[in-house]
């Protein structure tokens, strides 16, 4: 049984659909519920779930950034050519315009996080199993 399963029903917003529109850039299935997508409105915000052991690709922020508001169960987050770091419930990062990066849950947990973006991600290559996998 995984740890914080309570994530899968969403912890502070909707959960939301399997997330087909970028299932190609993740390892694992994650769930994706829109929470702002005005027009008008130069920020996207959305709460992401990931089922134990799904991660995003690598990834850049181009002309943007992206923050990360962690609401639920365990996860990494890594900036190239640093250690990767763990967060929980509260963690709150701030990735800058053109860091490549990636997040995800634990190999054994559920995690969620709300994310605020700008610009465009450039999606990169998937990040190594057998790496992960030591973590």
């Amino acid at each position: 049984m995984a740890k914080n399963e309570e994530v899968k029903n969403g912890v502070i917003f909707p959960v939301g659909e399997k997330n087909d529109a970028f299932a190609q850039y993740f390892i694992g299935q994650s769930y994706l519920k829109t929470l702002v997508a005005d027009p008008a409105v130069n920020v996207g915000v959305g709460n992401v779930t990931f089922e134990p052991g799904c991660r995003n690709n690598w990834h850049i922020h181009r002309d943007g950034y992206q923050l990360l508001l962690v609401t639920g169960g365990e996860g990494w987050y890594q900036e190239e050519g640093k250690d990767a770091q763990m967060l929980k419930a509260g963690d709150v990062i701030v990735t800058h315009d053109g860091v490549k990066h990636w997040h995800g849950a634990t190999k054994d947990s559920w995690f969620e996080h709300i994310a605020i973006t700008t610009g465009t991600p450039e999606w990169l290559e998937p990040v190594e199993e057998e790496w992960y996998a030591a973590l």
